[in-house]
């Protein structure tokens, strides 16, 4: 029971059942079934997004660049359904997740073949794909008008009660589930974050663990170019500006540390789905969105603070038993 009561993801998901209490104390639709599953579909790109990277913060790196990757995927997608309507849509979201995966391996190869720090590759592939962005599409909008039916309507459908959006998050995050708990491949992202030099002796490619980490964040940032795409009917240089920090920030709100190794798919769903109650709580109480901003910034912060102090707590209790063993 106190081990319970030690987990980050009982008391994140406790905050969020209080701001959802609390919020409905005053207007009493927003604890609505309806409205509740309306959040958690809004929030789905942003689940998807935080699972790539956790995968690559645990392997004591960082992927600034995932919210390029959707702009610059999603681009594609759109100006290829635009000049060829008939293509499947399900040919086209395939070809968004390899175009996503092979941003992402650009990233890998560089911060594992040329050793360069993941931050300083990320802020350089950050604007290269921003600039690409504006270079396929020369400055112009894709639009609704433009993009066909079906292109648009794929994830607006709903599946036993479930908007088709929410079952990509869903299955999302199914399978990274059994990708970090089931496979040799997640237990190598925890364990060259722990101690990567520990984890080379027991015969872990640091380098090429790294690079797969950036991959599979490449590939769900391509999956969710589409989805922003078709949900928001509009692409442009623009999309999804500055999403990048709310991404980081979802993952640092679930417990994901910045120092790499700890995380759980459950916390940063749920770091993820935090932000999502909280942005729609606030407008809804009349909070200006200066404080919005404010608001989300001071909840990164005391992530932080929170993260940092429960490392430090797990460091002594290991060094108070060494000492008492001696």
């Amino acid at each position: 029971m106190n081990r319970l009561l030690k987990t980050r993801e009982l008391w994140l998901a406790l905050g969020i059942f209080a701001v959802i209490v609390l919020v409905t104390l005053r207007f009493p639709r927003f604890s609505q079934p309806g409205n509740l599953l309306t959040i958690f579909n809004d929030t789905s790109i942003l689940m998807m997004l935080a699972l790539g990277q956790m995968a690559v913060i645990l392997t004591r790196s960082i992927d600034l660049s995932m919210a390029s990757n959707l702009a610059l995927t999603g681009m594609v997608v759109a100006m290829i359904n635009a000049a060829a309507p008939g293509v499947p849509i399900p040919l086209l979201i395939a070809g968004c997740v390899v175009v996503g995966a092979a941003l992402g391996a650009f990233n890998g190869i560089l911060v594992w073949k040329l050793d360069i720090p993941p931050i300083v590759v990320t802020l350089g592939t950050l604007t290269i794909f921003r600039g690409l962005v504006f270079v396929i599409s020369g400055g112009a909008w894709v639009n609704a008008a433009q993009m066909s039916q079906e292109f648009i309507q794929l994830q607006r459908g709903s599946f036993l009660g479930l908007p088709i959006l929410s079952w990509f998050a869903v299955v999302v995050a199914g399978l990274v589930y059994l990708l970090m708990t089931r496979t040799p491949q997640g237990r190598a992202f925890y364990a060259i974050g722990v101690n990567p030099t520990a984890a080379v002796y027991t015969g872990i490619n640091v380098g090429r663990t790294k690079f797969l980490a950036f991959v599979l964040a490449g590939a769900i940032s391509g999956l969710c170019g589409y989805l922003w795409i078709s949900r928001y009917v509009i692409a442009s240089v623009e999309v999804a500006g500055g999403y990048e920090l709310t991404i980081v920030a979802a993952c640092v709100i679930g417990g994901v540390s910045i120092a790499g190794g700890i995380g759980t798919v459950a916390g940063a769903l749920l770091g993820a789905l935090f932000l999502g109650v909280v942005n729609n709580a606030l407008p809804v109480i009349g909070v200006s969105p200066f404080w919005q901003m404010a608001i989300s910034g001071a909840a990164i912060l005391i992530a932080v603070v929170l993260n940092g102090r429960s490392e430090r707590t797990k460091g002594r209790i290991i060094l108070n038993k060494a000492e008492a063993g001696a």
